[in-house]
């Protein structure tokens, strides 16, 4: 779909106007769920994007917010804490966003913790 680093795996990613479209939001809105890390994104080729595994029915996976600022507190920057999220990881058998689509939000905090600088 689009031209991706290797940094990033994610299958989808979306621009800020489909997040707007698919959020029924505003763009300001939509920066706001940026900023406050309710969302993560990255820029490729001067674009921000957000993974599509970071929604689940219509609305920023409720899990992610608490994992992302462990992750800040943590000294991650946003593109550590993105990559973290899409790669697979060793201790969780997956790609943390897919432990915690899968509800092993506890133990994927448990992880990254044990990662922190």
């Amino acid at each position: 779909m689009h031209a991706r680093k290797v940094t990033e795996p994610a299958s989808e990613w979306l621009t800020v106007p489909e997040l707007v479209d698919l959020l029924g939001l505003t763009p300001s809105k939509v920066h706001r769920l940026l900023e406050d890390k309710h969302l993560l994104g990255t820029r490729v080729d001067g674009v921000l994007r957000v993974p599509a595994s970071f929604l689940r029915d219509g609305e920023p996976l409720h899990e992610l917010r608490g994992t992302l600022v462990l992750l800040a507190d943590s000294g991650y920057t946003d593109d550590e804490a993105l990559h973290w999220l899409l790669e697979e990881d060793d201790t969780l058998g997956t790609a943390p966003i897919e432990a915690l689509r899968a509800g092993r939000k506890a133990e994927v905090r448990r992880v990254a913790q044990a990662l922190a600088f």
